[in-house]
This record gives structure tokens, sequence and C-alpha cells, in this order.
């Protein structure tokens, strides 16, 4: 039995974890995955660390390309997602229809959750940046609350500790009890792109082709798109 060893970002884990669930059972071999931020990803392959297959953000892949350490024509889309805003199920759901609306609704709430902007998570850098662009950056401070690296804002819903959650729709729908009352309004928000590929230093192509493959079939595009992903 081979172990494919795969680096994946959280922004697909909703819709990955039940996919490569799948491929271990159908190719009987077993995947070894890590997940956390595509930053975090990426920092750890530029420190030594090594996989058979990565699925990052376009920024993610596009850096290790530009280091050599994507094997050639391997680069492969997957799916795309904007950053969406979350209540715990059954609560109040703020008017964010507009620019307007939602810096009336973050001002209004008590708490927000979002991911930790030094982390380097696509949709927390973004939202940081947002609330300056917003004007409301200092006011924002001392009611946000950070999951740990590579977490999941909307679990803070659930403890109590946020009103609001920000993040990449599909990491907020990962949250069982989270409820995404939708996406930044308008020029707001932001889509990333996601993306996998064989690493050059991989050492089982052969399933490591086969893997991409399979998250490329017409079934793993219905099941990204059932967890809250746009697929090409």
């Amino acid at each position: 039995m081979t172990v494919l060893v795969v680096f994946s970002t959280i922004g697909v884990r909703s819709a990955a974890e039940q996919l490569f669930a799948q491929f271990d059972k159908a190719s009987g071999h077993t995947l070894a995955v890590t997940w956390g931020t595509a930053p975090m990803l990426v920092k750890r392959i530029e420190d030594g660390d090594t996989a058979d297959v990565v699925v990052l953000s376009r920024a993610g892949i596009d850096a290790l390309q530009k280091q050599g350490r994507i094997a050639p024509g391997t680069d492969t889309a997957l799916a795309s997602s904007g950053v969406g805003i979350a209540v715990k199920a059954g609560a109040p759901k703020p008017d964010i229809s507009t620019p307007e609306a939602l810096k009336r609704a973050l001002l209004d709430a008590k708490s927000i959750s979002y991911s930790e902007p030094s982390a380097g998570g696509a949709s927390g850098v973004y939202f940081a940046k947002l609330l300056e662009r917003m004007g409301i950056a200092e006011q924002m401070k001392p009611k946000t609350k950070y999951p740990p690296p590579g977490g999941f804002s909307a679990n803070l819903l659930m403890t109590g500790e946020a009103e609001l959650a920000v993040q990449q729709k599909p990491e907020l729908l990962h949250v069982a009890g989270a409820e995404v009352i939708g996406l930044l309004p308008g020029d707001l928000n932001v889509v990333t792109e996601f993306a996998a590929a064989i690493m050059a230093a991989g050492k089982n192509a052969a399933l490591a082709t086969a893997a991409i493959k399979m998250l490329k079939s017409p079934e793993a595009a219905a099941v990204f798109r059932a967890k809250g992903l746009d697929t090409p």
C-alpha cells in the first residue's frame, strides 16, 4: 500500500475531505493529508518539507512554481470561492447587501471573528485591509477574536465568542451550525482560486496524477459545488 502525502489548504477542506476519503477507498492506497492555510503550507515546503500533491490557492501554487518545486504541466485549476459572512444558525441576520449596510452590521456587532492576518490566510489578510479601507479598523480591533492558525472562524460562533464570522464561504459552511448570510457585497468581495499540482520532489507521481484526475472529475465538481465552491 502506497502512502500519498498531500498538503491541502483549509479553503477546500469541506469538499476535499470527502473526495480524499473516496479516493482512499477506491484506490486501496492511503492519503496522508496535512491541512493549513496556503501560506503556512508554502512556508513548510520552503523550510524543507515535501509532499506528493499540493492543493493551494493560486498564489501559493504560483509561488512554488517560481521556485521550481512544481512538476511542469501539473498545475490544475479546481474551484474558486468568495468571502462570506456567517452567523450561528437561528441568530439574527444583519443586512450586508451593500457596502454601507455591511459597515453598519460590523459596527453594530458585539464581536466578530476572521483569520488572523499574520497567519497569511487569504480571507484574513484581505478582510483586515478592507476594514482599513472602510475606515473602521480601530473600532473593530477590541471586538475581534481570531481562530487558531489554520482554524475556522465560524467555530467561534458556536462558542459564543463571535456574533459574525468572516472567511471563505466553504470554510464557513464546514462548521456545523453556521449559517452563511451572504458574500461580501459588490466590489468589496474577492474571489480566491484553488488549484492542485504535483510536487517535483514527490515520490509517487503515478498515484498523484490519479488523485488530481479524481479532483477534476465531474463527480468531484459536484461535491465542490455542494460545499459552496464554484468550479471552472
